[in-house]
């Protein structure tokens, strides 16, 4: 099976999710940043996983951007799915950010849209993992759910 993950990060919490789903799909599993991936190894993909931090209620740039440059149709018969990194708006306790993210949501879910309407099919829900802080670390067990969640993709 030819499966690659794609992220971005910043503080490497996203990266640190990436690598572990990477690993539980298999162990020579890909993982790379989106600067690093040719568009023509998309279509012969089995699975694509894509995940970046939230950042202003979207994925990061340079994940749009990726995903941007994916033409239509190329991922036909690719089973996608997409992830991020955001954090606990019940921990933070704002109301108005609360309402922020009722309005507009967080990254994995544009980002498992955007791979949809480039061909793919989407499996398993578009996840997010908790980071204790803007810059982290991730949340006590996140890993372990990351890799759990992977495991369900196959």
């Amino acid at each position: 099976m030819r499966i690659l993950v794609v992220y971005d990060s910043y503080f490497g919490n996203t990266e640190k999710i990436a690598q572990e789903i990477g690993n539980a799909l298999g162990e020579d599993v890909p993982v790379k940043r989106p600067v690093d991936v040719e568009m023509g190894t998309l279509s012969g993909l089995d699975l694509l996983v894509v995940g970046a931090p939230t950042r202003a209620f979207r994925p990061s740039d340079a994940i749009r951007d990726f995903l941007k440059k994916i033409p239509s149709g190329a991922l036909n018969n690719v089973k996608v799915a997409g992830f991020d990194t955001r954090a606990d708006i019940e921990a933070v306790g704002n109301p108005i950010l609360k309402f922020m993210v009722r309005l507009f949501g967080y990254a994995a879910e544009p980002i498992a849209k955007s791979l949809e309407n480039r061909g793919g099919s989407t499996v398993g829900m578009p996840a997010g993992f908790f980071v204790e802080d803007t810059e982290g670390p991730l949340r006590e067990g996140e890993l372990e759910r990351a890799s759990a969640w992977a495991f369900s993709l196959l």
